[in-house]
């Protein structure tokens, strides 16, 4: 059965939403071990899950990327791609198949296909879906050492409570902490 996880950018408050700007290391004279993790982990993963607003977004940039460095442009333009909408008719950015739901149905049926790592990042709504539904094997969180004070947040206010199991804490030298959590259902 393969993992889904879900990966996100976070900051010390909790907020994952970044409609005011991102939020960036106060350090980025060096990012290399940063880059570095991201690279494992995309190696170690052969599914992307988003909802279609990010998926729109990425849409919209990735694919017109030529001169990106860190790999990026060229995983995200051929892992496969998993986008849950009601909405989308053509994703116009392949590989990518799109999930019309029920979510849980869909992504528990993803799960037990043979493959990697399925990762899921931003599509905050989706996320909580995912969370509520308990389909989450593993939370990656990149910790930002920024406190923004208003924002959506990883876990909704009404989530159940939930106990993780810590499994890796990995600074980098930009002051980004990654802390990896294993769910415990």
């Amino acid at each position: 059965m393969r993992d889904l996880i879900v990966t996100q950018n976070i900051t010390l408050d909790g907020v994952i939403e970044a409609t005011d700007g991102w939020f960036a290391p106060a350090d980025t004279e060096d990012l290399e071990d940063l880059g570095e993790e991201i690279r494992r982990q995309r190696e170690a993963a052969d599914a992307f899950l988003v909802g279609r607003r990010t998926f729109e977004d990425m849409r919209g940039f990735w694919p017109l990327q030529t001169d990106d460095q860190t790999g990026i442009t060229d995983y995200l333009n051929t892992v496969a791609k998993y986008v849950v909408s009601s909405t989308l008719q053509d994703p116009q950015w392949e590989p990518t198949t799109v999930l019309r739901g029920p979510v849980p149905v869909d992504i528990q049926a993803l799960k037990e296909e043979q493959g990697k790592d399925i990762v899921a990042t931003g599509s905050i709504s989706l996320v909580h879906e995912l969370i509520a539904a308990d389909l989450v094997d593993e939370y990656r969180l990149f910790v930002y050492p920024t406190v923004l004070g208003h924002g959506r947040r990883l876990f909704a206010d009404d989530s159940a409570t939930r106990q993780l199991s810590l499994v890796q804490t990995l600074p980098f030298k930009s002051g980004i902490v990654l802390l990896r959590y294993r769910a415990n259902y």
